[in-house]
């Protein structure tokens, strides 16, 4: 670590003990009944709720949002479209990737790069979307898929939302919410066998350390052997993480939570001809040189304290480092004409991060208005590098494959090392008139100092960047099932050396319905989404240009309900209506060299429709015989272009069909059988120098017991 690096290193860790050190010692023990604080506010009523009051081990429906204490409130008041997918429904579809988490959201498309595994893909409202854990950003997630044991539950607010959580995509924000230990006993095991050489077997166990529960750990992992669709391919992984939570009172709570990732796998198939059509199986690439191996240590501490009279101060700090390397083979080509080109990719990056946040909450009762003032500094500092090339590979023959190993001397393009450091402060108000009428406002400014030393030129360039965002809804609680908001809100997108910052503004209306005839929370949206300054790649100079400004109108619909004790519900439908209002020439990608006007076209993977819904139905049991569950789930993808210039095709609409069915072998123990593309459908979901199809089918069987 550099000393300029260790300095913001001590800062960060300072901030987050000056938090611990101000946490009373002396405070008395309570019994294993205590609950763990939690930053859950829910408004009007301004009264804290402790983080658990959604079941999401074994409920689909959740009424409360996390965002690590950015916007900790109940769904129904919170002036945004909300997901939240939970544990329950995470495994209940065996979501292995953050792109199978997100397929039954509305608003959501996931997946559009097939085979290409290096990261997971998914756009919301049309845009990209930014990726948080417990409300601290991740960051890039270039090499590093998110593992869904890690985490309690999965939060998306659809849209601009940059006052809440700094510099950020407009599409929306995805909160991964961090398993912590709670003070009871729990223990759970499951193995999975399935398609590819399927083979992943994990725990989750936890218990308190004390007598009065004030002291509690936590242990989950798994491990992952496995191979991909494609041939010459591997998916292997080992996940560990350990956590221990302090809580010598219940207005007092600090949680040390580890991880490990480790990924050994395998990036990509290669891609197949253009136009054609070709078995998944089929791997163009070269056996000897398609690797992808990532590697993250994490450290996590979140403190909680309560010091009364409505006043609650919380801390998130987060420190990782990570190293991840890939190299492979891609096909440049159409079909027919044979043989196809290919070439050589090879990247290599180190990043290590310090992130943190202080919270300070103060809640008052004015009488007919009750008040909820947040107030916030941030900071972030991030140490990467990166190096790349390519090289000129053999062609080959899809028809009659001859691999001809890796290669022998790669040509760099990029080597660089970056530092980027993010300081902020935000403050949010909330004021609920006679339970009834929330008005919620809010300001976050950002300042960047982003560095870049190339070392391939022999160049050191630097720059500063200092953005405002704004936030302001009103939400009508029209009764108390029902309410409806209009909202405004901003995003600033990191920029990058010699750019202006991307801006997303976002106007919506919507309205929720929390039944009291059955456990549900239904929701609609129609929203106004415009991003300016876009960056794109000229891929002439590799220079990135602001082209202008683009714009998705549309509507979110969402049902989520336990409608019986036998019969659940997930649904969803969405519409975008996508267009680019002003631009530069983008470069042409059929004709190297060339431009392309796109001004007036739709903006490339915005299908204009798309909806999904998931029907679980419960056959209770009788006898000998245990509760049996049936699933079946249909995903709607309509077209969409493949890229914004409108001219290398666009997809087929498409059905997708998943099923599950479990068993209750016992009390305690369940199998679990899932199908995913049950059909087996192939189509073009994305389309480059070369095709990319959807996932085939697959299928896997997972044995759980709790106990």
């Amino acid at each position: 670590m550099t000393p300029r690096n260790a300095c913001h290193a001590r800062s960060a860790l300072l901030s987050c003990c000056a938090v611990i050190a101000l946490m009373p010692g002396a405070a008395s023990a309570q019994d294993s009944a205590a609950t763990r604080l939690s930053p859950i506010i829910r408004l009007p009523e301004i009264t804290l709720y402790a983080y658990g009051g959604d079941d999401d081990a074994n409920s689909i429906v959740a009424r409360e949002l996390a965002v690590g204490g950015k916007v900790a409130t109940s769904i129904l008041d919170t002036p945004a479209s909300v997901s939240v997918i939970t544990q329950a429904e995470i495994e209940r579809r065996d979501a292995r990737t953050l792109e199978d988490v997100l397929q039954y959201s509305a608003g959501t498309i996931a997946d559009y790069y097939g085979t290409d595994d290096r990261n997971d893909y998914f756009q919301i409202r049309g845009f990209d979307a930014s990726t948080y854990r417990d409300g601290i950003t991740l960051g890039g997630l270039r090499g590093i898929r998110e593992e869904p044991l890690a985490y309690e539950r999965v939060e998306v607010i659809r849209g601009a939302n940059s006052t809440l959580f700094g510099p950020a995509d407009p599409g929306g924000s995805i909160n991964f919410v961090t398993k912590r230990p709670r003070a009871e006993r729990f223990s759970e095991v499951f193995g999975t066998v399935g398609s590819d050489s399927r083979k992943e077997y994990g725990f989750d166990f936890g218990d308190v350390l004390t007598p009065n529960a004030t002291l509690s750990w936590r242990l989950t992992g798994k491990l992952q052997d496995s191979d991909r669709e494609y041939d010459f391919s591997r998916d292997d992984e080992t996940f560990l993480m350990g956590g221990l939570t302090w809580q010598p009172s219940d207005v007092t709570s600090v949680s040390l939570i580890v991880d490990y990732l480790d990924r050994d796998a395998t990036p990509n198939s290669g891609g197949y001809p253009r136009g054609g059509s070709y078995d998944r199986s089929l791997f163009l690439g070269e056996p000897d040189f398609n690797y992808l191996n990532v590697e993250r240590t994490t450290v996590n501490v979140i403190a909680e304290h309560d010091f009364g009279e409505g006043l609650t101060l919380r801390s998130n700090l987060r420190y990782s480092d990570t190293t991840d390397d890939y190299g492979y083979v891609y096909v440049s080509g159409d079909d027919g004409v044979f043989p196809v080109g290919r070439t050589y990719i090879a990247s290599a990056g180190t990043a290590e991060e310090w992130a943190g946040d202080v919270i300070l909450q103060y809640d008052r009762d004015l009488g007919r208005i009750d008040s909820s003032t947040l107030v916030g500094v941030e900071y972030r500092s991030v140490t990467s590098t990166e190096d790349s090339a390519f090289a000129g590979a053999y062609p080959i023959d899809p028809r009659d494959p001859d691999y001809s190993g890796a290669p022998e001397i790669l040509s760099p393009y990029v080597g660089q090392n970056r530092d980027s450091r993010t300081r902020a402060v935000f403050v949010q108000q909330n004021l609920s008139l006679d339970d009834r009428f929330i008005a919620t406002v809010g300001a976050r400014h950002d300042r960047l100092n982003l560095s870049v030393d190339n070392r391939l030129m022999g160049t050191s360039d630097s720059d500063d960047y200092a953005e405002t965002s704004v936030r302001g809804a009103l939400t009508w609680k029209v009764t108390p099932e029902i309410s409806a908001y209009a909202s405004y809100a901003e995003s600033v997108a990191p920029p990058d050396l010699g750019t202006e910052p991307e801006r997303g503004d976002q106007y919506e209306l919507g309205v929720k319905y929390e039944p009291t005839g059955f456990d549900g929370l239904l929701s609609a949206a129609i929203y106004d989404l415009t991003k300016t300054n876009v960056s794109v790649m000229n891929l002439d100079t590799g220079i990135s240009e602001l082209v202008g400004e683009t714009r998705v109108k549309g509507v979110d619909l969402e049902a989520k309900a336990q409608l019986s004790p036998d019969i659940s519900l997930i649904a969803s439908y969405s519409y975008a209506d996508s267009e680019v209002l002003g631009s530069d020439p983008l470069s042409d990608p059929l004709r190297p060299g060339e431009t392309i006007g796109v001004t007036g076209n739709a903006v490339g993977t915005v299908p204009r429709h798309a909806a999904s819904v998931w029907i679980d139905y419960t056959l209770a049991g009788a006898g000998s015989r245990g509760d049996m569950t049936f699933g079946l789930g249909a995903r709607y993808v309509g077209t969409y272009f493949y890229v914004t210039q409108n001219n290398t095709g666009r997809s087929d609409a498409t059905i997708l069909l998943d099923a599950a069915y479990s068993y209750d072998v016992t009390d305690r123990t369940e199998l679990a059988l899932n199908v995913h593309n049950l059909a087996d459908e192939q189509h073009v979901v994305g389309r480059g120098s070369a095709d990319f199809y959807n996932p085939g089918r697959s299928v896997s069987a997972t044995l759980r017991h709790r106990w």
